[in-house]
């Protein structure tokens, strides 16, 4: 996974050398833009990272940089930093799904707390991602028969219940349940549920 990035967006460049010296600090790559329109042109970053972005700015805003972000699918964490924040717009902009709303004044510390914590949540969320998609990858190798057994078996239905439903031996039912179970790496049925669950199946078993 590639390193932790931070992305600073603030038209103010005596702001955006003080915070880059301050960040990359703390051993973060950073790199800072002086629009919105500017930080749109940069491809999304796909290791771990945060947003910094300033309310107020010539051309889009901060919030509208970030619903340009939302439709764009960039869930990247936003922390805003402002000199003029409102409560209007700090509950508009957490609602928008912003981590953090810092009012300058703020500290070192606690915009470095933010960051920590932005990026560790953005990294998670990465990790849960890559597992899904792993997993889903697993469900793609499966054969229609084996991945037919496999949905019925996350609904709770027992053998001869799947043997019923597919007309099929309950013997030929356990031989596609086991290899269902092999190809999805799953050790136990809550395990092979857990994944259905992950994977976006229908109706798995509570």
């Amino acid at each position: 996974m590639p390193d932790a990035a931070v992305f600073l967006v603030d038209d103010d460049p005596s702001v955006r050398k003080a915070l880059t010296r301050l960040i990359s600090s703390k051993g973060y790559t950073v790199e800072s833009f002086a629009s919105a329109s500017e930080f749109l042109k940069h491809n999304h970053y796909q290791g771990p990272a945060c947003l910094l972005l300033d309310i107020q700015m010539p051309g889009l805003d901060g919030i509208q940089l970030q619903e340009e972000l939302t439709l764009a699918g960039y869930l990247i964490p936003i922390i805003f930093i402002t000199a003029h924040g409102t409560v209007p717009i700090s509950v508009q902009a957490m609602k928008g799904g912003a981590v953090d709303f810092l009012t300058k004044p703020f500290t070192s510390n606690q915009l470095l707390s933010a960051i920590d914590k932005a990026i560790q949540r953005n990294s998670k969320k990465i990790t849960e991602l890559s597992e899904i998609q792993e997993i889903k990858d697993r469900v793609s190798k499966l054969t229609s028969r084996e991945y037919d057994v496999f949905r019925l078996v996350v609904q709770g239905l027992l053998n001869k219940e799947v043997a019923a439903e597919l007309g099929i031996s309950e013997k030929t039912v356990k031989f596609f349940r086991r290899r269902a179970m092999e190809k999805m790496h799953a050790s136990s049925l809550a395990e092979l549920v857990l994944f259905a669950q992950k994977a976006g199946i229908q109706n798995p078993a509570e």
